[in-house]
């Protein structure tokens, strides 16, 4: 019997692939060391009963042999004997074959030729060393969302290994076949770095076809060129390349660079300028500060100065001492002198006017007469 299993094992392996082999090993072992078993022990013996022999193949094949029921005779020991050689034969297999299998499917994932199978996650087209992985630290700091770097071929193999949340896609990042496999089409957002505008606008145009519904964001060295990509869709948001952590503060809040830039333009409608706390509106909170600024001229405060250090929206209840400076967003400066109450503007009440009813009386104007 072991000869025979030798023999088939060098002929099978030739011609089987897959887990084809071990299946045809297993089955033949299983229906000989039946039969054997069969004719070799006694009718009393429930060992080569259907519903018992199963059991007790299963048992001594895995090598554990529970004992509950076993061979009486010594051709039946043989027997045995072969079910264990036999199993440990097809668990060699299996799992040489899974380890196999592994390593070539975590091969291809290595050389970025497995297909992504992802949902709602961000994709990064273009690969800069260095400069991606920063903006993938920054990516993953306030959002924990699957991400898949795209490469161009001259990568031959995943940039990043060692963040397992990162996957990776290698190929032609204009080809259906990376958008495809990078699952473009079922992203959330789709990060544009390319190694010049050029190939920028190529990506750009490909990932929009590709997933239409996905955050397009593109990084441009001369910003002047986004509205070739408005002519394709106006929702395509382009940011300066030269400052990634725009690229990834648009990828995670979309919208939020038009916000940057309203508020760099001068003639934006939420400028910021500062203002130094008078005397009168010192020593109260932040929030009290907030308010007065709300409602009176509209603005919002984003940051408080004191003692040299800069706090950027602080809390509520955090103290405004005097000598402190402000920071605000409002459609026109506020004046110092414009947050000081009325009275300490100089400013007092107009006296009533003069009744032109009726004589005035005694002891205000005019003498008596006589």
């Amino acid at each position: 019997m072991p000869i025979f299993l030798y023999r088939l094992l060098a002929v099978a392996s030739t011609r089987l692939r897959g887990w084809r082999l071990p299946l045809l090993v297993v089955g033949v072992v299983f229906a000989t060391s039946w039969v054997g078993m069969w004719w070799a022990e006694p009718a009393d013996n429930p060992i080569a009963r259907p519903e018992v022999y199963w059991w007790w193949f299963l048992v001594t094949a895995a090598t554990v042999g529970y004992g509950d029921h076993y061979p009486t005779t010594p051709l039946g020991y043989v027997m045995g004997g072969y079910v264990i050689v036999g199993g440990i034969v097809t668990l060699t297999i299996l799992f040489t074959r899974l380890g196999s299998h592994l390593q070539i499917l975590r091969g291809r994932r290595m050389k970025g030729l497995a297909q992504i199978d992802a949902a709602g996650h961000t994709v990064i087209l273009g690969y800069l060393a260095g400069r991606t992985e920063r903006m993938i630290d920054e990516l993953c700091v306030e959002r924990d969302r699957p991400l898949v770097l795209c490469a161009a071929d001259d990568v031959t193999e995943h940039p990043v290994p060692e963040r397992a949340h990162v996957q990776f896609v290698r190929g032609d990042l204009t080809g259906p076949d990376v958008m495809t496999r990078a699952s473009v089409a079922r992203a959330a957002t789709v990060i544009v770095d390319g190694h010049d505008d050029n190939e920028s606008l190529a990506i750009a145009l490909a990932a929009d076809h590709a997933g239409p519904g996905a955050h397009l964001v593109v990084a441009l060295r001369d910003l002047t060129r986004r509205e070739q990509l408005r002519y394709i869709d106006p929702a395509i948001q382009c940011v300066q390349w030269h400052m990634p952590n725009l690229v990834t503060d648009e990828a995670l809040d979309p919208g939020i660079t038009e916000v940057y830039a309203d508020l760099m333009s001068s003639g934006g409608q939420g400028n910021t300028y500062s203002v130094r706390v008078p005397p009168e509106l010192a020593d109260r909170t932040f929030g009290e500060c907030q308010t007065q600024f709300g409602r009176r001229f509209g603005a919002t405060l984003i940051a408080v100065r004191t003692g040299g250090e800069v706090v950027v929206s602080p809390g509520w209840d955090t103290p405004v001492g005097p000598a402190a400076t402000l920071y605000y967003l409002a459609g026109r400066r506020i004046d110092e002198a414009e947050l000081r109450p009325a009275r300490s503007r100089g400013c007092r009440l107009t006296p009533a006017p003069r009744s032109s009813v009726g004589p005035e009386p005694p002891g205000r104007g005019a003498a008596p007469g006589p």
